[in-house]
């Protein structure tokens, strides 16, 4: 896609820090880190969200994703690492990418970024559950 950043990337005609070139998949280090290290993963096919990945790209992606995720615990003597994917809301390029973000005990990241919230009780989760379950199966 002509206006898409991370395609430009894959062209070549944007620069960025390659750290994976694979024939599905680029990965590259996210120019504004939560820690230093952190790399984006992404389909060469243009693919907008996480809904319209193929199954055949599904595979090299986030076997890519499981890679760069033991590596950075090696590279950067991470004890792990925090793996997400933002599909539209947060989405700020809109060419599905996943996040690897090297972690360590301590490193000041709490839980995810979005604050939390509980079920009323056990009925209003199963209300949630069911419309899932419903949504899923047709």
């Amino acid at each position: 896609m002509a206006d898409c950043l991370f395609c430009s990337i894959i062209a070549g005609t944007t620069p960025a820090q390659i750290v994976l070139d694979t024939p599905d998949v680029v990965g590259f280090l996210d120019v504004r880190p939560v820690f230093k290290g952190h790399t984006l993963l992404v389909p060469r096919e243009h693919v907008p969200t996480l809904v319209e990945l193929p199954d055949e790209l599904t595979v090299p992606l986030f076997g890519a994703a499981r890679s760069v995720a033991a590596a950075v615990r090696t590279a950067f003597d991470a004890q792990g690492s925090f793996v997400a994917v933002n599909n539209v809301v947060s989405q700020s390029v809109p060419h599905l990418h996943v996040h690897v973000v090297p972690r360590t005990k301590g490193d000041g990241l709490r839980g995810f970024f979005w604050p939390r919230t509980k079920y009323a009780d056990t009925a209003e989760a199963e209300e949630y559950a069911g419309k899932l379950r419903a949504a899923l199966a047709s």
